[in-house]
Order: structure tokens, then sequence, then C-alpha cells
């Protein structure tokens, strides 16, 4: 009974088997299937597909009047009217009144250099003029003397009371007198030049501006010794360097084969690089006759129409040749594209936007056209970057990769 029943104790392996086989191949099924949809969705979206090659372009503010400009040129601002300003005798200075940037008057004193030998001077001119004028005093009061006295004997000669010698005596006393009131005269007028030359020595030791002015640089400080020369060491020749900020123009060189297309008088557009988003309005001021040989160009100065205080000596700019005078609204700046970029579906205009390493269609408006830039209007601001070419390969998410220039 009992070996019956463990005989009857068997298990079933067919199940067993069967089952787990069964699930291992549903679960390779879902698998390969999982994982051909992943691979065709990135696929879809162009994970496998290699990177296109572009070229691209930014957007940026372009101004009307550049379809009309004839030529371009650089150069820089320089003061036309500029000096180191530096006194007319050796001396030490002893005050400095000014700081760069300061703004100076014509015959403001900016600078004073030690004067006591001078003051000494001028302090014995003026002495030896007031005794030349005390002099002169007693020189007139001496000729009123004598002329009296030679009256009295001119009238006693004529009735026999003096002698001839008398009278001959009191006329010489007369005529000394007349030379030396003469004498005294002319002691005035050396030492009033003498005050005078000792008054200019004075003024020599004053520095003034030379012109209404702003202070460039400071070449100087209080304790050095200034000379006109400055050959010496540890001497100045000048103590400022001062401009005249109306005279500020634009020197830029022009090609020799280009030189037809400017004149005097001619319009102009400035760009500053330190002012950007700034258009200057100019005119052509001069054409300097001569040329450089070793640049073949020849130098055009470019004078400013409106005066901006941001506008300094030595900045760098840029000059645009207008073959018209450019209105108001010619120097608005405007959003725009180069036209290549844009493409045309049924009247609908798009780019291709790039950000990071994929482009997206973006529709656009556009406005009127700059030449080879078409202004736009809406779906774009400055400084985005977009496909140039080639735009044809490309589509909505697509991979980039943008050649370098």
């Amino acid at each position: 009974m009992a070996d019956e029943d463990i005989a009857r104790l068997k298990i079933d392996k067919s199940e067993a088997v069967i089952r787990p086989k069964k699930k291992k191949k549903l679960f390779r099924i879902f698998a390969a299937t999982v994982l051909i949809a992943l691979m065709l969705s990135l696929y879809l979206v162009g994970v496998f597909t290699p990177a296109v090659r572009v070229e691209a372009v930014n957007v940026a503010q372009v101004y009307p009047y550049q379809s009309f400009t004839l030529l371009n040129a650089s150069g820089y601002v320089v003061a036309q009217r500029k000096a180191a300003v530096s006194s007319k005798v050796t001396g030490r200075l002893i005050s400095l009144f000014v700081e760069e940037g300061s703004r100076i008057k014509k015959g403001q004193v900016i600078a004073r250099l030690e004067s006591e030998d001078v003051t000494a001077l001028r302090a014995q001119a003026v002495a030896n003029l007031q005794s030349a004028r005390h002099g002169l005093d007693e020189a007139k009061a001496e000729l009123q003397d004598a002329f009296l006295a030679f009256e009295r004997q001119k009238e006693l000669l004529s009735k026999g009371y003096v002698s001839k010698s008398d009278y001959d005596a009191a006329e010489a006393r007369y005529k000394k007198a007349v030379g030396a009131v003469e004498v005294a005269q002319a002691t005035i007028r050396a030492n009033e030049a003498a005050l005078r030359g000792a008054d200019v020595q004075l003024e020599y030791t004053l520095v003034r501006a030379p012109f209404d002015a702003v202070v460039l640089t400071k070449n100087a400080d209080v304790g050095d010794i200034i000379t006109p020369i400055g050959a010496a060491a540890n001497v100045q020749a000048a103590v400022v360097t001062v401009a005249d900020m109306n005279s500020l123009q634009v020197e830029a060189d022009v090609s020799e084969s280009d030189l037809h297309q400017v004149k005097v008088g001619q319009p102009c557009e400035i760009q500053l690089d330190a002012l950007p988003d700034t258009r200057f309005r100019g005119e052509i001021h001069m054409i300097v006759p001569t040329a450089d040989r070793t640049k073949a160009t020849v130098m055009v100065k470019v004078r400013f129409l409106d005066k901006d205080s941001r506008i300094l000596p030595e900045m760098s700019a840029k000059v645009a040749f207008l073959s018209k005078q450019a209105t108001a609204e010619d120097e608005k700046p405007h959003t725009a594209v180069n036209s290549a970029a844009l493409i045309d579906r049924k009247g609908e205009k798009f780019v291709f936007l790039i950000q990071e390493d994929r482009v997206v269609e973006k529709p656009v408006k556009t406005r009127e056209k700059f030449g080879d830039m078409v202004e736009i209007a809406e779906g774009l601001k400055t400084g985005d970057r977009v496909v140039l070419r080639p735009l044809s390969k490309l589509k909505n998410g697509s991979r980039i990769k943008i050649a370098e220039q």
C-alpha cells in the first residue's frame, strides 16, 4: 500500500520544461519589437542621420544708407588742433591747476613756474623807473629855474646892467637844463622798457592755454624742471597735451584706385568701434594732396556734422562714403538677414533657425530689401543664427555642423 503510493509520486516535467521556453521566446519577441521601435524613432529624429555641413549667418542690424554706399574705409579720429603746452623759459614747476579731462579756455593759467628771480628783477625795474621819474622832476625844476635866470639876464643885458659873460653863463645853464630834462625822459623810457621786459619774463613763468581745449595728457608733475628744449635727463619739455575737441576729424585711407569715387563735400556716415550702435553724419573736408607709396592710399579727412562728447581722439572709425545725403529714416537701424537664407513656399517665408546642433524651421515676415539683405518684420531678432546654405538638404530638426569660415 505504501509502495503503491510512493510509486504514484512522480513529477510531470513536460509543463515545467515547455512553459519557461515559451516565456523566454515571448520576452525575446517583445525586446526585439521595443528595440526596433526605439531605433526607428531615433532614426526618425535624426540620431543616425549624418550631420549636414552648413554655412551660417547672423541676423543683424542694417541701415538703409548702406544701399547707396559707394565705398568704405577705416581710420582714426584725430584732433586737427593739438598742442604740447610748455613754457618759454626754464624753471621748476610749482603749481599745476589741471588734470586729464579738464576743459580749459584760451588764456587760462594752467600751470606756474618758480618766479622769485624774475619777481626780484621786476621790483628792481620798478624802483629804477621811480628813481628816473624823480630825476625828471628835479631836471624840470632846474630847467624852470635856469629859464627864469636866463630871461632875467637877457632883459638886464638889453639895458646894459650886466656883462655879456653873465648872459652867456645863464644861457649855457639853461641849455644844460634842457638837455638834463631830455636825458631824464630818456632814462624813464629805458626803465619803462626794462619793466615791460620784466613783466614779460614774469608772464613766461605762467603756462596758459593756447585755445579752448581739453587736456589729453599730463606730461609733468609739480617739482619737475620744465624747459622749452627738454633735451636733458629728468627734464620735461611739455606740461600738458591739449586738443580742441571741435576740430576732431576722421583721417581715413582710401585706395588710389577708388579715389575717383570721393570728392570734397561728399556726404559720409561715420561709425566708431567704441560706439557701435551710433552713426554720425559727416562730410569730406579735405583730400590730402599726396599719396602713401607704401600703401598706395591717399588720406581723406572727414569732419563730423554733429558734435558728441563721447567722440575722443585716436578712436578707431569706419567711414561709408555715400552717393547722396542720408535722411533721418535712412539712419534708423532695421533687423535684416541675408536674402539667400530665406525659403519661399507658396508665398510663405521660412528660415532654418540654428538651435545648438539642430535647425528649426521658423516662419518669418519680411519687408523691404536693402541690397542683399531683407528686413525681418517678425519671427527673428538681432543675433539669431540661421542657415545660409545648403537649404535643400535640410528639414525641420535636422542635425547640422557649422562650417568654419
